[in-house]
């Protein structure tokens, strides 16, 4: 499978030959719909407390007796139904945190970016430089590709070239660029478009082709 390689200023400089086993298969809606709830679920902090009845101030004297009043029958004011009480089968402190099967993770990732190239909604050029931080060269960039809409910018490492590139998108508000190892398929399907430079997608067919270990980064 061959695809069109771009400069920065959207020209076509050659043509780049593309892994099928992740860029041509059909994609698994049902394991992307799990990786994303997976996501969701791992976002949780799960810091959320409520006290319950053992646990807010309060006498445990019963009000007044049993029989004889006239009114219905109470016990503590801490009772959940009553003002100030506990709070019945209240939500703890606990953790959301779920996983997935490596090949299974693999499998969503390789299917997110196999419907996102179906869709010819992937844009991959030789490289990216910019000469120092510049929201206007970002902008320039994308216009130049005929980008518009929310848009991922995938590198490949943390060098210095790819965080001018980071600091110089920082300000557009449809814009994110993310680590090719970090690649999930949230990102991928909330995004309209993904810029991936060469040496991004050499990162990428390391890690999600044939018998390539997986990173713990997949579980973000």
């Amino acid at each position: 499978m061959q695809a069109t390689l771009l400069n920065q200023q959207g020209e076509q400089v050659g043509m780049i030959e593309l892994n099928d086993y992740i860029f041509g298969i059909e994609p698994n809606v049902s394991v992307m719909h799990q990786y994303v709830l997976m996501q969701a679920s791992n976002a949780r902090l799960g810091t959320h407390n409520t006290r319950g009845r053992g646990e807010v101030k309060g006498s445990s004297r019963k009000l007044y007796r049993q029989k004889g009043t006239g009114r219905s029958r109470q016990g503590r004011v801490r009772a959940p139904h009553r003002m100030g009480g506990g709070v019945a089968h209240g939500p703890h402190p606990r953790s959301y945190r779920v996983s997935m099967p490596r090949k299974m993770r693999r499998l969503a990732v390789r299917s997110a970016l196999s419907a996102k190239y179906a869709a010819q909604q992937i844009h991959f050029l030789d490289s990216i430089t910019f000469e120092r931080p510049r929201t206007k060269d970002a902008v320039a960039l994308l216009a130049a590709l005929g980008i518009a809409g929310k848009t991922l910018i995938v590198v490949d490492s943390k060098s210095e070239q790819n965080q001018i590139v980071q600091r110089s998108a920082n300000n557009l508000p449809k814009v994110k660029t993310l680590l090719a190892s970090y690649l999930n398929v949230r990102d991928l399907l909330h995004h309209d478009h993904i810029v991936m430079p060469q040496a991004a997608l050499g990162v990428i067919e390391g890690i999600l082709g044939n018998g390539a270990p997986a990173p713990s980064s997949e579980e973000e």
